[in-house]
C-alpha cells in the first residue's frame, strides 16, 4: 500500500515509518503541519491516509479538517484517523460524510502494533476501524431518536463489533457464542434495519454505516 503520514510527533512518526516499511508498505509522504496536509493528500492520493486530528499551526483540528475536506474532493480516501482523546464532534464530522474507509483509533492503539496494522488494512479496503472507547462514548452522549431501537442489546453488541471491523468467527470468540448464532443475529440486523437479502457484503457495511452515523448524531 501507499501510505500518507500526517503526525508532528517527530518519534511517533518516524516510528511508523519503520513500522510500515518492515511491513512492505511505501510511506509515500510525511506531513508535520496542518497547512501542508490537504495538497499532499490531492497529490499523491495514497490509498490510505494516516492523519493524526490535531496539528500545528493551532493544534486544534487542522488535521481532521483537511481529511475531511480530501474525502470531499475524493470520496474513495480512505483515513485513520489518530487522537490522543476521543474527539466527539471531530469523529461525528468524519462520519456524517461516510463510514466507507474511514478509522478513528485512540493513540494508545498504535501501541499495539498488529491491531493498528489489520486496522489501517481493513480501512485501506473500505471497511471500518473504530475504537472500542470511541464508539462507548459516541453511545454514552448520543441524544434524539433512535433508529436502531428494534435491535435487541445482544444485536447492538454484534453490531458495535462489526463497527470495530470485526469478522464473524471474532465477534463469536468476544461474546461467548457460537459462530451459527452470530450468524443469525447479524440476519436479524439486517431484517430489522430493512435490508434486502442479497449482497450480503455491502449490507454489512450498510448496516455498520447506519450504526455509526446513529452514534454521531447530536
Amino acid at each position: 500500500m501507499r501510505i500518507l503520514i500526517a503526525e508532528d510527533n517527530a518519534l511517533l512518526r518516524e516510528g511508523l515509518v519503520l513500522l510500515l516499511h518492515s511491513e512492505g508498505h511505501e510511506v509515500c509522504a510525511t506531513v508535520e503541519h496542518g497547512d501542508d496536509l490537504l495538497p499532499a493528500l490531492l497529490d499523491h492520493r495514497p490509498d490510505v491516509a494516516v492523519v493524526d486530528v490535531r496539528l500545528p499551526p493551532g493544534f486544534r483540528d487542522e488535521g481532521l479538517r483537511a481529511a475531511v475536506e480530501a474525502r470531499r474532493r475524493l470520496p474513495a480516501l480512505p483515513v485513520l484517523i489518530l487522537s490522543q482523546y476521543v474527539e466527539r464532534a471531530y469523529a461525528a464530522e468524519l462520519l456524517a460524510q461516510s463510514a466507507t474507509g474511514v478509522g478513528y483509533l485512540l493513540k494508545d492503539r498504535v501501541g499495539h502494533t498488529e491491531e493498528f496494522l489489520q486496522a489501517l488494512r481493513r480501512v485501506a479496503g473500505g471497511g471500518t476501524a473504530m475504537d472500542p472507547e470511541v464508539i462507548s462514548q459516541l453511545m454514552a452522549r448520543r441524544t434524539g431518536p433512535d433508529p436502531l431501537a428494534a435491535l435487541t442489546p445482544r444485536e447492538r453488541e454484534v453490531l458495535a463489533l462489526m463497527a470495530e471491523g470485526h469478522n464473524n468467527p471474532t465477534i463469536a470468540r468476544l461474546l461467548f457464542l457460537a459462530e451459527s448464532s452470530v450468524n443469525k443475529h447479524i440476519g436479524s440486523i439486517f431484517g430489522k434495519l430493512g435490508m434486502p437479502t442479497p449482497d450480503t457484503g455491502h449490507r454489512r457495511v450498510r448496516a455498520v454505516l447506519t450504526y455509526l452515523r446513529t452514534l454521531a448524531d447530536e
